[in-house]
């Protein structure tokens, strides 16, 4: 799902302390607060990428703000009557596409800085971006004003006309995605086009040459058909993820986010391992709001970040569990990220299938987050926090009913409704439900505001699968998709002649390519690109496409907390304080399961257990072996089994669990007597050296106690990040 930002003064951003627009960040807001009328929204919030990596947006007013808005509002309309009413393909895909870049060019400014002009005075689009506005909506809706059956009957003989518009077209998308998600996968689309264009001239001995196209086979494979900008992903924008950004809008607006944040602090607020439960618990839920890994972190952080510090948690421990905890909203059902319904569309299978394949990886994922939490609560000594909160019991008697509107998706589901009907009668549903709370019902002008900010909220993800599209036309066009997967397996081919070990080696090549990818374009586009190069690799050596394709969208997913840039963790790291470096490595600890997991459902026959394939005994074995194998990480990472783990039981226990991880039963049995030598060495070295030192919080910078700084309120907010907006 795509990011759904919080706009200045809603709820959201008084829930999650973000800055107003003065700059001056908002205080965490409690369920004792919902009494309080809150302010209005604005009518498009903000619009965050995937990887909160856009370029900035701009902050419209006036007459422009409103007219923008209801555009916005007006898109949103449409794609839910598509949903109902459907619109052929390609005329939707084509009036969605008219409707976006042109909100593009004038939400978001022009990636040169001296394009830009002067900062002073009111944030308005230049001449520049009217023009851009202009000519991509020309360019979008000619094959309609051309005549839709003439335009497609001459798909293979284009005019002179249809090349100029389909061209023109191809590159206002690639600088609309520049603006959004900065350079990289413009840069990168570009390449593959040289390439389409121009690979006559690679010589014929190499494996990748070919006869190279000229610009009407170019316009016909980009524009002229349901494949290139049109494709697969592109669909996935217009209707999945509008969808979805929509429903987030309307939870966001109705207080949902509010209570899924004060639920968190009421369920676990006597434990002493309390404060990172919550925040892991309160990421999950918010994160079927937000769908940001980076977005959840920020909005989580403020709020948490100073009761973690209050408890004694390390700044970059602390870090590290804000972005572990946010980005496992991309991985968890029932709103996994954007890749999963391109996941649903390339199979052809149902989006509850999707998710029941997350569902045992998402329980092993925060199964080892729980562990960490739990072993970092009792190694730095952590102590009670009392939170001034709500009855548990009383807050879910009150505000329950926000649950309603995620269990009825998964129902509708079930019962073989489209995903598409089932996230509208959601949506619908908990537009109903916010009128039980008179402060956050959806009148008429809350409603504008949330359809608006839905289809704001899909800008970045549009762009993006629409460029990512042009790589996908290419790679088919060619045949460079098969000819890479096939040099990927034939490096692996030469490390061993094994079957076995070419297909690990092949699997750590492709986690790694898919890793790297991720580090410099948005994870939909990573899992795009990557899902036509690597998949057939993976496939070629007996892996099943589910697996291979849940494979790639775990490592996707997984770059925006990999090194060196980590989005999620840098952004946790700002709202600490803490080294952003160190953050990324303690980010790592905790998410190091899901790192490693991916690797057990396609190295053996058994593995097909964790994506729910196999029969019952398959899938009971695998996940029991794999939790056992989380388990002895957290002892690795976290250096706690029943007390201070020493080097010899973690070695241990590190074996055991990549043993266990391949699960076979021999190395399943062997991986099981390692983690019990491991126990016993522990409990031996336990005796001999009992661990008496008494643990205490360690102090803050300024030398006072956890959560204690001179002369200031302990309970008050860390300022948080200022988030980039682009309210017109």
């Amino acid at each position: 799902m795509t990011a759904q930002g919080t706009d200045a003064g809603s709820p959201g951003e008084r829930a999650t302390g973000t800055a107003d627009r003065t700059g001056a960040p908002a205080p965490a807001a409690s369920a004792s607060a919902r009494a309080e009328e809150p302010e209005r929204p604005g009518a498009l919030g903000e619009v965050p990428a995937e990887a909160d990596a856009e370029k900035p947006a701009r902050v419209l007013d006036g007459k422009l703000r409103l007219a923008v808005s209801v555009v916005a509002a007006l898109l949103s309309v449409y794609a839910l009557w598509n949903v109902f009413f459907p619109v052929p393909a390609l005329q939707y895909r084509i009036i969605f596409l008219a409707v976006v870049l042109p909100l593009t060019f004038l939400l978001y400014r022009p990636a040169v800085r001296v394009l830009r002009g002067r900062a002073e005075g009111p944030d308005r689009p230049g001449i520049l971006d009217w023009a851009l506005a202009a000519l991509s909506l020309f360019v979008t809706l000619w094959p309609l004003l051309a005549g839709f059956d003439e335009y497609i009957s001459r798909g293979f003989r284009p005019l002179y006309i249809d090349v100029f518009c389909g061209l023109t077209l191809v590159v206002l998308v690639l600088v609309a995605t520049w603006r959004t998600v900065g350079p990289v996968l413009p840069v990168i689309c570009g390449l593959f086009i040289a390439y389409a264009f121009l690979g006559n001239l690679i010589p014929n001995g190499w494996l990748v040459g070919h006869r190279g196209y000229d610009y009407p086979r170019l316009t016909s494979a980009f524009v002229m058909g349901t494949e290139g900008i049109y494709g697969v992903p592109l669909d996935v924008a217009a209707t999945y993820i509008i969808l979805f950004t929509i429903y987030g809008a309307v939870l966001e607006y109705s207080g949902a986010g509010q209570f899924f944040l004060d639920i968190s602090f009421a369920a676990f607020r006597r434990s002493k391992s309390a404060p990172g439960r919550t925040v892991t618990l309160a990421g999950f839920l918010l994160g079927t709001v937000s769908g940001s890994g980076t977005a959840t972190a920020v909005s989580l952080g403020s709020v948490a970040w100073p009761i973690l510090k209050k408890a004694g948690y390390p700044r970059e421990s602390a870090g590290g569990v804000l972005a572990a905890a946010g980005i496992g909203a991309i991985l968890s059902p029932p709103t996994l990220g954007a890749a999963a319904f391109i996941i649903a569309e390339l199979l052809r299978v149902s989006y509850l299938t999707v998710l029941g394949y997350a569902l045992i990886p998402t329980l092993l994922y925060y199964l080892g987050i729980f562990l960490a939490v739990e072993f970092d609560a009792r190694r730095f000594g952590v102590r009670q926090v009392e939170v001034v909160q709500q009855s548990f019991w009383r807050l879910l008697g009150r505000f329950g009913y926000h649950f309603s509107s995620l269990i009825v998706i998964v129902v509708l589901l079930a019962l073989d409704q489209s995903a598409f009907k089932a996230v509208v009668y959601a949506t619908a549903l908990a537009f109903l439900l916010s009128f039980l709370d008179r402060n956050r019902r959806m009148t008429p002008p809350r409603v504008f505001d949330a359809l608006a900010k839905g289809a704001a909220g899909v800008l970045p993800v549009a762009a993006t699968t629409a460029a990512a599209g042009l790589i996908v036309a290419v790679l088919t066009l060619t045949g460079l998709g098969l000819d890479l997967s096939s040099i990927i397996v034939d490096l692996a081919g030469l490390v061993s002649s094994n079957a076995t070990v070419v297909l690990m080696v092949t699997c750590v090549l492709a986690a790694v390519a898919v890793l790297v990818l991720g580090l410099a374009v948005p994870v939909t586009a990573s899992f795009i690109i990557a899902a036509v190069i690597i998949a057939p690799a993976l496939t070629t050596l007996g892996v099943s496409t589910p697996e291979a394709y849940m494979f790639i969208f775990y490592y996707a997913v997984l770059s925006e907390v990999s090194p060196p840039t980590a989005l999620a963790a840098v952004a946790a790291a700002a709202i600490t304080g803490g080294n952003a470096f160190k953050t990324m490595i303690m980010t790592f600890k905790y998410t190091l399961p899901a790192f490693l997991v991916p690797l057990a459902f396609v190295l053996t026959s058994n593995g097909q257990g964790l994506v729910g394939q196999g029969g019952a005994a398959t899938v009971l074995f695998a996940t029991a072996v794999s939790a056992l194998a989380v388990a002895a990480l957290a002892v690795v990472t976290g250096k706690w089994l029943l007390g201070p783990a020493r080097l010899p039981e973690r070695v241990l226990a590190g074996v055991a669990a990549v043993l266990l991880l391949y699960l076979e039963t021999t190395t399943v049995l062997i991986g099981l007597a390692a983690l019990a030598l491991a126990v016993v060495v522990h409990l031996i070295g336990r005796r001999r050296h009992p661990d008496t030192t008494p643990r205490q919080p360690p102090p803050d910078d300024d030398g006072s106690a956890p959560g204690q700084s001179s002369g200031s309120d302990p309970n008050r907010p860390a300022p948080p990040t200022p988030t980039q907006e682009v309210t017109p």
